[in-house]
């Protein structure tokens, strides 16, 4: 799949359910809730990766009701997956199609955009099932399930087709004097030679605004937690999103990046990032090798009043 990750390197199925109901006051068990209670306790001392898909559940719906801000909850269930491994092409569409043997959700581990579609889906459910179906809802257009669906291209297919979630404002942070590329995909020809898949898909172009990394620092106060970041990598002339992760707020305020890379979930300043990044590229430089170059970030505002689209309906098979 062509998820940005893969370009960085060379681009839950249980059921939430609640303690059974207790039984009247006459006969109820004085050791019941606080066994129930530290059940709660004991799921919330994990992380999300060290949970089953029933715990996950039930942790989400504890903080769907603890956090009511989305923004803020956005950031506390993103940070509940800090350590988690990372490990790079981890979702299909199995059992739904077969062209490949990898599932439809995971826990253990994420790449960028595992994580972050992950997150946001959690973040907007109160219960596994209700994840199960947001997490479909973002991760393919419409909420159609297939690998001819599925948002691979950042800028052209996952941005454009979340714009329920979240809105590009890379060109208003940039200003007048601000960077864009130009981008080309022909989606019929990566999935015929990526997924065996044949589709009469027109080749599509576009023009992509991105602030410069030298910019990061200077409209860094306008970001806001679980805004949605793309980072920007160039090679040979060609830009492309190489990765993606999230916006939170550090102690101070200071706005954080939140993500998944080698080798698990992490949480650094802009500036870090950018600087391990320069770092990266003086070592591929003294070994005389013509790697990527970080070039920049665009930034998708999360709307402040997301309305989930219902998903359309699933065609049938071969239709």
């Amino acid at each position: 799949m062509r998820y940005p990750c893969l370009l960085l390197a060379a681009a839950l199925a249980g059921c939430a359910t609640q303690p059974p109901s207790s039984p009247p006051a006459a006969a109820q068990s004085a050791a019941h809730e606080p066994q129930a209670a530290l059940a709660l306790e004991t799921i919330l001392r994990k992380q999300i990766y060290q949970m089953t898909p029933a715990e996950a559940g039930r942790y989400v719906a504890w903080e769907h009701q603890a956090e009511p801000d989305l923004r803020k909850r956005i950031a506390a269930i993103g940070r509940k997956n800090i350590g988690q491994p990372y490990r790079l092409n981890l979702l299909g569409e199995f059992p739904y199609e077969v062209h490949d043997d990898l599932p439809m959700f995971s826990l253990d581990h994420s790449d960028c955009v595992v994580f972050a579609e992950h997150t946001y889906a959690m973040a907007l459910s109160q219960s596994w099932e209700e994840f199960f179906w947001m997490l479909q809802r973002i991760r393919y257009r419409n909420g159609v399930i297939g690998v001819a669906t599925r948002n691979h291209y950042t800028e052209m297919d996952w941005n454009v087709a979340n714009r329920w979630l979240v809105t590009d404002i890379s060109a208003e942070l940039a200003g007048p004097a601000g960077l864009s590329y130009s981008m080309t995909v022909d989606r019929a020809r990566f999935l015929k030679t990526r997924h065996h898949t044949e589709r009469e898909i027109p080749v599509e172009t576009s023009r992509q605004a991105y602030v410069g990394k030298d910019q990061v620092a200077a409209i860094a106060g306008q970001l806001r937690e679980g805004d949605f970041v793309n980072v920007i990598s160039t090679r040979d002339g060609q830009y492309w999103a190489s990765h993606v992760g999230l916006v939170v707020l550090g102690p101070d305020g200071e706005r954080h990046f939140l993500h998944s890379s080698e080798p698990q979930v992490r949480e650094e300043s802009f500036e870090s990032f950018i600087a391990r990044a320069a770092a990266r590229e003086e070592r591929n430089r003294q070994a005389g090798k013509h790697g990527q170059q970080l070039a920049g970030f665009k930034f998708l505002r999360l709307n402040d009043d997301v309305v989930v689209p219902p998903m359309a309906p699933q065609p049938r098979p071969g239709a």
